[in-house]
């Protein structure tokens, strides 16, 4: 899957409070990892994520060899908005 680094970033700004959390307790997966998914780099505390950032335009592009964090991510967002229209 590839993506812009920027587009990357919206989908985590989107994120519910608590929703890295909340994605990593669903994964099984250290907190730290991922937040280094969506573009931190504190390695010490949490795993690489298979990810390559090519250089170009939007903060360049991200191949992302497994998608599950994404599309988890896109499921809380999805939930943090239809529980603000009920």
């Amino acid at each position: 899957m590839n993506i812009t680094f920027a587009e990357l970033r919206k989908i985590k700004h989107q994120l519910p409070t608590g929703g890295v959390k909340a994605i990593a307790q669903e994964l099984n997966l250290d907190e730290q990892t991922v937040r280094n998914y969506f573009g931190a780099k504190k390695y010490d505390d949490g795993e690489i994520v298979g990810k390559h950032v090519q250089p170009g335009p939007h903060g360049g592009y991200v191949n992302i060899e497994n998608p599950e964090i994404i599309a988890t991510a896109k499921k809380l967002i999805a939930k943090s908005k239809e529980a603000m229209f009920n």
